[in-house]
């Protein structure tokens, strides 16, 4: 499948609540572009508009299609305490009318009251999300029970619940938002003079696969670098391969087109684990902002972009057409406030 008409008239079968402000701008970053020797590009989706933005909207604007197909009227996700994902199913669910029960995983060690009560979780307040805690942080399938038990009380009380699972054996429809953004991304990238590589955080998976299978499905061979942000490369490199299988199996099209070779990963800036912030990780916030008046979060695009400038000095990518994919994530700079500035 090379043709975007197709692989859009495949994605409309699926239903979608079109919520986002998309397309995102694809836009130049010369000074930090020039500090590296590189061209430097990002694909801005933390324009996405809603609740600050982010990937997730494109993500969640298919969940929530699921969700209005079944007449729900109330949402339930898992996320960890600065999660972007619930803050943003909140926000979305309420404007389409919905309630949202969230469950908080403890997956950061020894978080401050700080980081519990401000950035996203202050956002998920205000939008007055019932929130439930999990006491692990790396069991989905503990998590992802626990929350279909919420749901089912819920039902009990005569509610009609949606809930959008963590684990990744559940169906990839959020992945559906970035085969979408694929058909986006091409012509932009056309315009700009072409690319060389992209890079995106990985964690859920479901932006890396589904940006890779829709490039692919295109005829696109653009490298898609993932930067791990939860678990190392080995283990994110199973996640992403089997997200592409489900999602392409979701679509009814072939998954061959992405081969294990198509699975760039790099571990490198993932430091102690998921929300744990490092030096590296801090310093490539506060150059970016610097640079280029463009704030990137602890969790996802933070670890990006120390990945980024780390291989630009090392040689790794001189000279080269880079795009940085922002995912957004900014309220949870909020939540690390007493990490951030240098001493």
């Amino acid at each position: 499948m090379r043709d975007s008409k197709l692989l859009g008239a495949t994605l409309e079968r699926f239903p979608r609540a079109e919520i986002g402000h998309l397309p995102t701008p694809l836009e130049s970053m010369p000074n930090l572009g020039r500090e590296l020797g590189l061209s430097l590009f990002v694909k801005r989706d933390d324009c996405t508009g809603i609740a600050f933005g982010g990937n997730k909207v494109r993500q969640l604007e298919y969940y929530l299609g699921a969700a209005q197909a079944v007449n729900a009227n109330l949402l339930l996700i898992t996320g960890a305490v600065q999660s972007n994902f619930v803050r943003t199913a909140a926000a979305m669910g309420r404007r389409l009318g919905m309630e949202c029960h969230i469950q908080l995983e403890e997956r950061v060690p020894d978080i401050s009251a700080l980081h519990r009560t401000n950035g996203n979780v202050l956002l998920d307040r205000l939008l007055g999300a019932t929130l439930h805690s999990y006491p692990e942080g790396e069991d989905e399938a503990g998590a992802d029970a626990e929350i279909e038990r919420i749901a089912d009380k819920l039902r009990e009380d005569g509610h009609r619940p949606y809930v959008i699972p963590l684990g990744a054996n559940s169906a990839p429809l959020g992945a559906l938002g970035y085969v979408r953004a694929a058909i986006e991304v091409l012509p932009q990238i056309h315009a700009v003079g072409g690319i060389d590589e992209i890079v995106v955080a990985s964690g859920s998976a479901l932006t890396h696969a589904g940006l890779l299978l829709g490039l692919r499905l295109l005829g696109d061979k653009t490298v898609v670098r993932g930067v791990c942000v939860r678990r190392n490369a080995t283990q994110q490199s199973a996640r992403v391969l089997q997200r592409v299988a489900a999602t392409a199996a979701l679509l009814g099209v072939d998954d061959q087109v992405v081969a294990p070779k198509d699975v760039y990963l790099t571990d490198a800036t993932l430091g102690p684990g998921y929300g744990q912030l490092t030096t590296l990780t801090r310093g490539a916030i506060v150059r970016t902002a610097r640079a280029e008046g463009l704030f990137l979060d602890p969790v996802y695009t933070g670890k990006v972009m120390a990945d980024l400038i780390a291989k630009a000095q090392e040689n790794e990518r001189s000279g080269k057409r880079v795009l940085f994919w922002h995912t957004g994530g900014q309220p949870a700079l909020f939540g690390y406030a007493d990490q951030l500035l240098p001493d």
